[in-house]
């Protein structure tokens, strides 16, 4: 499917950082999470955590420590992946995929326990303090943390920019849904563009 990529707004500034969410090794291969597409736009998301990795915001997803510890609904859904807890995941699965493990630091790591990342105010003080106001979204799943990191950015009224060829999701189907979202109805707040555009453009 084709979309109507394109940074409309111009070029990226010094204002500009990296958010990458959740390129873990919990949704790597091998893992019950794994995210299909996840080796293959590794490289991409390298390359934007690369050029500037001082500016890049690595956020990882913690699942509770076990089932009876989760609030609300979150306990019925870790009962289902008790095996994702963190009384039974392997060491190491918790880490990002080794090949981003080098740019942190200087790159910033944060942590949630929620799709979101906007739950907690970590984020939000990090890029407030360092005067950002563009953010340049990378990382899994299109359609579940990527999703959520979006839509908060939107409110918080950044420029967003999400990097098509350097995010991934377990389905096509709901991977070209969200794209189109973007274009179709938050043409106005979301731009959608490669990461070599991207990175042409960010100076």
């Amino acid at each position: 499917m084709a979309w109507k990529n394109g940074l409309q707004r111009g070029p990226l500034t010094a204002r500009c950082a990296h958010l990458c969410v959740d390129m873990q090794n919990l949704f790597g291969p091998g893992s019950e999470w794994e995210t299909p597409w996840m080796q293959r736009v590794l490289p991409r998301v390298v390359e934007l955590a690369g050029a500037y990795p001082d500016r890049t915001v690595f956020t990882r997803f913690i699942p509770a420590q076990r089932p009876q510890d989760a609030p609300g609904m979150w306990r019925e859904y870790y009962e289902r992946w008790s095996s994702v807890t963190q009384d039974m995941l392997p060491a190491g699965m918790l880490d990002l995929l080794e090949p981003l493990q080098r740019f942190a630091p200087p790159a910033t790591v944060i942590d949630k326990m929620v799709y979101s990342p906007w739950l907690h105010p970590a984020l939000d003080d990090h890029l407030y303090s360092r005067g950002i106001d563009t953010l340049v979204i990378s990382g899994a799943e299109t359609d579940v943390c990527v999703l959520a990191a979006v839509l908060g950015a939107v409110d918080r009224g950044y420029r967003v920019v999400v990097a098509t060829d350097a995010i991934c999701s377990g389905t096509d189907k709901t991977h070209d849904a969200l794209l189109t979202l973007y274009n179709e109805r938050f043409g106005q707040q979301i731009e959608t563009a490669s990461a070599d555009e991207i990175l042409r453009a960010w100076h």
